[in-house]
């Protein structure tokens, strides 16, 4: 059989009957596999002749010096939000005193996520940073299952189950609008970021804690929901304009988003921060170079990506060793916009 032509663990997967995560346990020893699926796999693996990659190499210690650091978005967002960039420069200064190389990998569809588990499960890297991490995506909990070394930037939700790391983003949204009341603005509406992300639901949860502090009813008129894109935030902006027009300010759960807001209340002749007020989040370059300059909530982004490359070289280290969840804090820079 030619090189080409070498059989995967799907390939194997396909001829045994079972699903990829089924292969992979057998292949790595796993208990959690019936007897009938372990004859099934290693009577594929006998057939098809199928050798782990790991195998291959002879790699005794099972150890790569690889991890790979995992976007589940696409090159836009990659390429237009700087939170991906620092979070990439945070790990990248961890790894260079290590032996450790990093591979940047973008899982935008289910076959992209397919190939990724495959290389998982041939420990062709010996651990995953997981950024940008949505309630439902399967793929966390696939990689809990092959039971590798696994770290987030950020969380599922409250009870999650894997190290991670992330700025306190309810504290956050929380001390925005705070500054907003302070300044006497009493019509403050939010732009969330998606709702089936902690992050999105923490900064909504900050809003409403706000709100409730001040007396003021975290009236859901005053919410709209956008995806951290400027032309989300835009919109965003519009449809909250439509359905408030005496609104006196807006906390953005970006800056991203932010700066589409501004674009949209200098589109309907609304000036900042005289009419509306506006505050971002995560003290970007976006806010320092806004006009006017954008108040905005600093999370230590570098810091958070230094820290969950931290926490998984220890992980690979010291198997077995208790997860870690790890929350830092943000800090309000004020500036013109509010």
């Amino acid at each position: 059989m030619g090189a080409q032509h070498r059989p995967t663990i799907k390939t194997v997967a396909a001829r045994a009957g079972v699903g990829r995560t089924t292969v992979s346990r057998v292949i790595n020893g796993s208990t959690l596999v019936s007897d009938e699926a372990r004859e099934a796999v290693l009577a594929a693996i006998a057939e098809l002749n199928y050798v782990p990659n790991s195998v291959a190499r002879g790699l005794v210690t099972r150890r790569t010096n690889s991890i790979a650091l995992v976007i589940p978005e696409s090159e836009s967002r990659l390429g237009s939000e700087p939170y991906f960039s620092a979070v990439i420069r945070g790990v990248s200064t961890v790894l260079t005193t290590t032996r450790t190389q990093l591979q940047l990998v973008l899982v935008r569809d289910r076959e992209e996520r397919d190939q990724l588990t495959d290389s998982v499960a041939e420990r062709r890297v010996d651990g995953v940073l997981l950024v940008s991490v949505h309630e439902h995506d399967p793929l966390p909990g696939i990689l809990e299952n092959l039971g590798l070394p696994t770290v987030l930037a950020g969380r599922r939700g409250p009870e999650e189950s894997l190290s991670h790391a992330c700025a306190d983003n309810v504290g956050g949204a929380r001390e925005a609008v705070r500054h907003l009341v302070s300044r006497g603005r009493t019509t403050t509406a939010t732009i969330t970021g998606p709702l089936d992300m902690d992050v999105g639901r923490s900064r909504l949860q900050g809003w409403k804690d706000a709100r409730g502090e001040a007396g003021l009813a975290a009236d859901e008129r005053l919410v709209a929901t956008a995806d951290f894109t400027e032309e989300g935030g835009r919109l965003a902006m519009r449809s909250l304009l439509e359905r408030n027009p005496n609104l006196d300010s807006v906390f953005a759960a970006s800056d991203v988003m932010a700066a589409g807001a501004m674009l949209e209340l200098r589109r309907q002749g609304r000036r900042i921060p005289d009419d509306v007020a506006v505050v971002g989040f995560d003290d970007s370059y976006i806010a320092r170079y806004a006009h006017p300059a954008l108040t905005s909530v600093r999370q230590p982004v570098e810091e958070i990506g230094g820290t969950i490359a931290r926490l998984l070289l220890d992980e690979i280290a010291h198997p077995g060793e208790p997860r870690q969840h790890i929350t830092l804090p943000t800090q309000l820079a004020v500036r013109s916009s509010s």
